[in-house]
């Protein structure tokens, strides 16, 4: 019975312990950017016709944040390949050097007919909610999302490689 009790008041401890400090962790700060990011988005959603444009307009870089696996087997032709848990300041600056840089992402949720290149996301988990994020926190402000959900087999994007047949 004393063993019960000594288990029940350590676990009661253990719940109710703070959790450990981390410097390198900064939950309130991801939030502030999430929040700021989602305001921006809305008027930063484009459509296929403006993507285009866009992503032949100099000075501007198409970045593909999904695996390089999956980059691989199909992507955005001109697209930048930046696997997103590789973001850090050193890799994103290597990829995009100015920060005023126009920025133009898009993820797995936005192509249809292709799962094993692009296979969907939870819609909360999509890339394109990360990614902005992150690039925002990392003071990337002049990014745009692709909107539409598109069909690979009529996109006007140009996608490389193409498919095997």
């Amino acid at each position: 019975m004393r063993t019960l009790v000594l288990v029940a008041a350590l676990a009661a401890s253990v719940a109710t312990a703070a959790p450990p400090p981390n410097p390198q962790i900064d939950m309130a700060g991801f939030l502030a950017d999430a929040n700021a990011a989602a305001r921006e988005r809305e008027a930063r959603r484009i459509d296929e016709a403006a993507f285009l444009r866009m992503m032949r307009e100099p000075g501007t870089v198409v970045l593909d944040a999904r695996s390089r696996a999956m980059y691989e087997r199909r992507h955005v032709a001109g697209a930048v390949s930046l696997s997103f848990p590789d973001f850090t300041a050193e890799t994103l600056a290597r990829a995009i050097p100015d920060r005023a840089t126009r920025v133009l992402i898009y993820c797995n949720n936005n192509f249809a007919n292709d799962l094993e290149a692009f296979p969907i996301k939870a819609r909360p988990a999509s890339l394109n909610l990360s990614t902005w994020v992150s690039l925002r926190s990392y003071g990337y402000r002049n990014v745009y999302e692709l909107g539409p959900y598109l069909d690979v087999r009529t996109t006007a994007l140009p996608l490389e490689p193409a498919p095997r047949r």
